[in-house]
């Protein structure tokens, strides 16, 4: 179906008219923003690299604007960073992003960082008894409410009938490594580097990869606020396309890439590269394919993936409103990629 066709004529429009009166490149108003705040997640993933390695100040510093970055645990916070309009981009988790459009955000997706497989799992104590999910019926799990890994374990102990069987425990992740640590809960579903130190004396029973083949996709996004957006189109290209660099970098030599974001991390090289192994990474013309976030003419499959788990987290409570079909549809705007590829 076809969308947003006649703003992106008018996008392109304006800004060919305005570059020829400029004689420039990139947004052509003399007020650029003095500066863009930036939301990023601490996971080794494509902007993780292009921070390490100041790829944004290419696009950014050169024209006078700095990049502020603020660390977030989860989508949650960068939410209410948004509502508050404090932030201009943000990673999270695909939930957080069906929250943002579900509580009327004025923001859009405009990448896929990464779909997730063994990067989120679920662990469990090693020489708990605990070896298939079933076990876990009386148990006490952890994790953070409303993100993927929440999603990715109701699904999980749905499969298995035990969702009313369990301890449900809401944590921001460093308090389930805490909690992990004391001995107070029995299993908890989180993402690297916390799943790491759980691991460390335990084992994965269920990996996001898996819950993916039972047909419930995850991924870490970037949602971006409207207001920025629609006013510089070309920064945000600029955004999406130290992204790519950052993602190019991991493709063609995924040993440096670990060991760029190893130290700012906090973990080891090794560590480093398992995690960025556990997830897929795409590239622009993957991102704009059929199967995930499709064209401005044509919606991808990704978008029936945010209705589907809208719809699930609609009836656990999480959302009180479930986004239409047509809603994320126009939610998901691959028009910065194609921006980026057309240069």
């Amino acid at each position: 179906m076809k969308r947003r066709k006649l703003f992106g004529w008018m996008l392109t429009f304006l800004a060919s008219s305005t570059l020829a009166a400029c004689g420039g490149s990139g947004d052509t108003t003399s007020d650029l923003p003095e500066e863009i705040n930036i939301g990023y997640l601490r996971v080794p993933n494509d902007e993780k690299i292009a921070k390490t390695e100041a790829l944004f100040d290419e696009y950014f510093a050169d024209k006078g604007i700095e990049t502020n970055f603020l660390v977030f645990d989860s989508g949650v916070e960068a939410n209410q960073a948004f509502a508050s309009g404090s932030i201009d981009f943000a990673s999270m988790g695909n939930t957080n992003g069906i929250i943002a459009l579900s509580r009327g955000l004025d923001v859009e997706l405009i990448w896929l960082h990464e779909i997730l497989g063994e990067i989120e799992a679920l662990a469990v104590r090693k020489d708990s008894g605990i070896e298939k999910v079933e076990d876990l019926a009386g148990k006490s799990i952890a994790t953070t409410f409303a993100s993927t890994s929440h999603y990715s374990l109701l699904q999980v102990l749905n499969e298995a009938g035990i969702a009313d069987q369990v301890q449900l425990l809401d944590m921001q992740t460093v308090d389930i490594v805490a909690a992990w640590e004391r001995g107070d809960i029995d299993a908890a579903y989180t993402w690297q580097p916390s799943l790491g130190s759980l691991l460390e004396n335990g084992d994965m029973l269920v990996s996001s990869e898996q819950v993916a083949s039972m047909g419930h996709q995850t991924a870490n996004v970037l949602l971006a606020r409207k207001g920025f957006t629609e006013q510089y189109p070309e920064l945000t290209a600029d955004f999406i396309a130290a992204l790519i660099a950052g993602g190019n970098l991991y493709r063609e030599n995924p040993e440096q890439a670990a060991a760029i974001v190893a130290a700012p991390l906090g973990i080891t090289v090794e560590n480093a590269l398992g995690q960025m192994q556990g997830s897929i990474w795409l590239t622009a013309e993957e991102e704009i394919s059929e199967a995930y976030m499709g064209t401005s003419e044509s919606a991808g499959a990704f978008s029936k993936v945010m209705k589907e788990t809208a719809d699930f987290l609609l009836e656990q409570g999480s959302i009180t409103e479930s986004p239409s079909q047509e809603e994320f549809d126009a939610f998901i705007n691959p028009k910065y990629i194609e921006m980026y590829l057309e240069r």
